[in-house]
């Protein structure tokens, strides 16, 4: 049962079958009540008609013999103000729902008194009705045949009689039977209806749920398979299952190009790695086995490659991991000059500005920058920063060659080297650049390389301001 409800095409037809369940008995209920209350009111209209017709008659002057009190076979009596049942329906047989339950004119009946429902009138004038009309449901039996009623009651001022009181009846069976016919065609078709209902929804449920199946089933053939090349089937409609699926799809390209991004750079690193291990070991071998040929330069050269390495592979896993910078205010005009300070051919314009963030990082950063544009330039390097609205910008520019257009965003990868870089660099595994972009985008902003106006590179960082 619990498996049943759990899906989401039983409860969607369960819920689309309460909801017409509910509509259809609020529906019926207004509909019979609508029905009784508009045949209750014509009944009631007859019955006054009738009242008023045998008022007339007596307003008339018609004697209480004289009246027409059998027509159409409805219950009428005539009562005097002392409750005496001065005329009646000559095939009345019992009575019930008026002020007397007497059949036939003679003594006052049980039940006789005052009732302030009655449609009294004192201030009527020979041969005036009154125009109040009031009305009681009742029953009475006329030749044998017992129902119900619908009374109304009417006064009217005759000379030496006094004020009489008409009660004339109207059958409630119209409306009975109506209320029982509506009845029964709601009680049957409203079961069968919300069958329809149901099968209906449940239909049209797996129809628009099929997508979703055939998505949650190629997404478990990947999970099995590990093979996030494949892609989620896109269904051929404009609607939120269609939307899902490509998200899913933008999510596994997402994840696949992440995953071959950890690979490739497993590989660099194990690359990268083996080149100062192999040759600080084979020179700490020949050292052992031929203490004088030992090359403790080149040792110790290989050693600070290796640590810059693993550093930089410590660094790029934090930041891989989401480690968030700190929140620190801290002038970074005085990091730009610490940095330049001591590097042959660098020059810095670095005025005092605040930022927020980690100054180790950023440091970091510069520190990478100058060492990228020292390589690569011919004399000169320049530093300058400045302030571009709600930004702090930090340009690093050379002389030197430049970098191709097609290769400014190439070189943000890691493990990334032009060649003329690689015939050139001394000792660095590529990581510098992309170490830089990922601290800028960490504090919220980036990092671009264009050409400098002496021909070289252009390193922009923009970082916001603290505010």
């Amino acid at each position: 049962m619990r498996r049943l409800f759990g899906s989401v095409r039983s409860r969607a037809t369960l819920a689309a079958t309460l909801a017409v369940a509910i509509a259809l008995i609020a529906a019926g209920a207004a509909v019979t009540l609508s029905l009784r209350s508009n045949l209750s009111g014509q009944a009631s209209t007859q019955a006054e008609r009738a009242a008023r017709s045998v008022a007339a008659d007596l307003a008339g002057g018609l004697a209480y013999d004289q009246l027409s009190l059998d027509d159409d076979d409805r219950p009428v009596q005539v009562v005097d103000e002392a409750g005496t049942l001065v005329a009646a329906s000559e095939e009345l047989e019992r009575i019930s729902g008026t002020r007397v339950d007497a059949v036939r004119p003679g003594a006052p009946a049980a039940g006789v008194g005052d009732d302030d429902d009655e449609a009294d009138d004192d201030s009527l004038e020979p041969g005036e009705i009154g125009e109040a009309t009031t009305f009681n449901d009742g029953s009475a039996t006329i030749d044998g045949d017992s129902e119900d009623y619908r009374f109304a009651a009417v006064t009217v001022e005759v000379p030496d009689k006094g004020t009489l009181t008409v009660y004339a009846g109207e059958p409630l069976s119209a409306e009975q039977s109506a209320v029982r016919t509506a009845s029964t065609v709601m009680l049957i078709g409203f079961p069968l209806l919300l069958v329809v209902v149901a099968a209906v929804t449940w239909r049209v449920t797996r129809r628009a749920l099929r997508p979703v199946e055939g998505i949650r089933s190629e997404m478990a053939a990947i999970t099995a398979s590990e093979d996030l090349a494949r892609r989620v089937p896109v269904p051929d409609t404009h609607d939120e299952v269609a939307g899902l699926a490509r998200t899913t799809n933008e999510t596994l390209a997402a994840l696949e190009l992440s995953v071959e991004r950890q690979r490739r750079f497993v590989a660099d690193a194990s690359h990268e790695l083996r080149s100062p291990i192999a040759s600080l070991r084979t020179q700490l071998e020949v050292g052992a086995a031929h203490p004088e040929l030992l090359d403790v330069a080149g040792a110790v050269e290989d050693t600070v490659r290796l640590q810059r390495l693993a550093a930089d592979l410590l660094l790029l896993a934090r930041l891989d991991a989401g480690e968030r910078p700190a929140d620190t205010r801290f002038d970074l005009g005085a990091v730009v000059r610490e940095e330049a300070a001591g590097r042959t051919g660098v020059t810095a314009d670095a005025p005092a500005v605040e930022v927020s963030g980690s100054r180790g990082q950023l440091a970091r950063v510069l520190a990478n920058l100058l060492d990228n544009a020292q390589r690569h330039a011919r004399e000169r390097v320049s530093v300058r920063v400045r302030t571009d609205g709600a930004w702090v910008v930090v340009e690093v520019a050379d002389d030197g060659a430049g970098v191709p257009a097609d290769q400014r965003e190439r070189i943000f990868e890691r493990f990334v080297r032009l060649d003329d870089a690689r015939t050139r660099d001394d000792g660095g595994a590529g990581l510098g650049l992309a170490i830089a972009r990922d601290v800028a985008l960490r504090h919220e902003g980036t990092l671009t390389v264009r050409e400098a106006p002496e021909g070289g590179a252009l390193f922009e960082l923009r970082l916001p301001g603290a505010p």
